[in-house]
């Protein structure tokens, strides 16, 4: 697939729910002739009118009923050869259908790959019943499930891509409504598994997920300012782990900031404090999130401002943290 940054810049506009599906799945078509797809309720609201409309005999809608989106779809993978995509919200897909995901793609292995989009925040004013921010949590104790959260749109598109070539369950978590902000200016190589280093620094490590990559990457030019020179790496993948990365910052860096618009339970930064508890490090490691509470509705970063996501609040915090 040829990447100009006219198309980055088009593909931020269209958000990473419309990249995904409206240029990744076409792109997974040429190379998957047996590829299938699933949505719950609209083909329109999974953005996937394009592809509808090159391949109608691929696409089935089970209409609102998540568990048996779930279920149809391991069905359909055990009797193909192809992959088999679920799309819908993340928070449906995995907290109203976890059953399912659990027995019929975990356990069974099953090549479905479930697209869940408006993770996080991203529903704002629809409030906790259409926020996802456990969802990392509830999945990651699954086991033989890949689990991939993006950045931007370009590498919703990649992700989208790449999750092909895995035999068996993913779970692509999308955020961000349109004009997401462009992390990768450029093409580059994608990789599951392979942790990227956006930005390089020697004070403080910043270990990312999803859409607060970004508000990382703006935090350390804010940080900059008073002298302080931030690492920020990209841990797209969360399951497995880049367990190498992982070694390498807490070995350098005696400050370490994990930062995700999820719970700060069971996510990006409890797999991280799970995998280095039974070593020993010398590095401090603070974990920035959704605290364990609900708070008031309305855009989606006034909520990050409620939660301390934005990259002023995140510039903040780890001055309080290098204070102490």
């Amino acid at each position: 697939m040829k990447v100009t940054k006219g198309l980055i810049k088009a593909y931020s506009r269209m958000g990473q729910k419309g990249a995904a599906a409206g240029v990744g799945m076409l792109e997974v078509a040429k190379m998957d002739p047996e590829l299938r797809v699933l949505v719950a309720d609209s083909i329109a609201i999974a953005s996937l009118d394009r592809f509808y409309n090159l391949y109608p005999d691929k696409v089935v809608n089970v209409g609102i009923a998540e568990q048996c989106l779930v279920s149809a779809a391991a069905g359909m993978a055990s009797e193909s050869k192809g992959s088999v995509y679920a799309f819908t919200y993340s928070a449906f897909l995995i907290v109203r259908a976890l059953e399912q995901v659990r027995l019929n793609l975990a356990y069974h292995e099953c090549n479905v790959k479930l697209v869940g989009n408006s993770a996080g925040f991203s529903m704002e004013m629809l409030g906790v019943s259409h926020w996802a921010i456990e969802d990392i949590a509830f999945i990651r104790t699954l086991p033989n499930i890949t689990i991939l959260s993006a950045a931007d749109c370009l590498q919703a598109i990649k992700m989208i891509i790449a999750a092909d070539q895995i035999n068996g369950p993913v779970y692509i978590r999308l955020s961000g409504n349109q004009n997401v902000p462009i992390v990768y200016e450029e093409d580059f190589d994608y990789q599951i598994g392979k942790a990227i280093k956006v930005r390089d620094g020697n004070n403080v490590a910043i270990i990312a997920t999803g859409l607060m990559v970004y508000e990382s990457c703006c935090a350390a030019d804010i940080l900059l300012q008073d002298g302080i020179n931030c690492c920020v790496i990209d841990m797209h993948t969360i399951k497995p782990l880049d367990i190498e990365v992982i070694d390498d910052v807490f070995d350098q860096f005696e400050l370490v900031i994990t930062i995700e618009e999820h719970s700060v339970i069971g996510g990006l930064g409890a797999a991280i404090s799970e995998y280095n508890a039974s070593k020993r490090i010398k590095a401090k490691q603070v974990i920035i999130g959704a605290s364990n509470q609900y708070l008031k509705l309305g855009t989606q970063r006034y909520i990050w401002e409620q939660y301390g996501l934005t990259a002023e609040k995140i510039a903040e915090r780890i001055k309080q943290e290098l204070n102490k």
